[in-house]
């Protein structure tokens, strides 16, 4: 690929983003980025991978201050350890950036990166009846308890990404694309973004 591309893909759980994140990388030739941003946030930072991977999981309403307040600063005393976090993901996200063309996926990397040109920000969602039967097979959730699982996740993802944000978590007017994963094998669903991508 020649041209400087970043794609971001933000997807409901089980939908199937890190297979489609990871085929479209290989099929440009460019790099995939999704739990290495996590390694390299805590690289940056001396913080434990631990505190970044459980970054979803905090409760809106124990985040404190509002991201108008934030500053660039990551070493900004004072800030709650959630809001460090996200500043030191989003510092993270926008150098890879800014380095090349890539893909990313989840992070809230397309809010991260909306002033940036050349992004494609993809929204991947699917049928809560196959995002179960994929979470089951794929990531292990028991059966009894995986469509709770796969709702809490969602709701835990949406909270994060709209408090950071002030953007409302799958809205369409976020997205360049939103594809429903449940119409189509996940392989043509990499067929159908690498083709707009090529168009943008």
């Amino acid at each position: 690929m020649n041209k400087h591309l970043i794609v971001t893909i933000s997807r409901q759980y089980g939908s199937g983003g890190r297979f489609v994140g990871e085929l479209l990388a290989k099929r440009l030739g460019i790099p995939f980025y999704d739990n290495e941003l996590i390694t390299l946030a805590a690289e940056k930072t001396g913080f434990s991978e631990d505190y970044f991977l459980n970054a979803e999981d905090a409760s809106a309403k124990n985040l404190l201050l509002s991201l108008t307040t934030l500053t660039p600063n990551v070493d900004s005393y004072g800030l709650p350890l959630h809001e460090k976090i996200f500043l030191v993901q989003s510092q993270v996200i926008k150098e890879v950036a800014e380095k090349g063309s890539c893909v990313i996926v989840g992070r809230s990397a397309d809010y991260v990166l909306s002033d940036m040109e050349n992004c494609v920000h993809v929204f991947l969602q699917a049928d809560l009846k196959d995002r179960v039967k994929r979470a089951i097979a794929q990531y292990s959730l028991p059966e009894k308890n995986a469509e709770s699982a796969v709702i809490k996740t969602d709701k835990r993802r949406a909270n994060y990404y709209n408090y950071f944000t002030g953007l409302k978590w799958g809205n369409p007017e976020n997205y360049d694309l939103i594809l429903n994963t449940s119409k189509m094998d996940l392989e043509k669903i990499v067929d159908v973004i690498e083709k707009y991508v090529s168009l943008v």
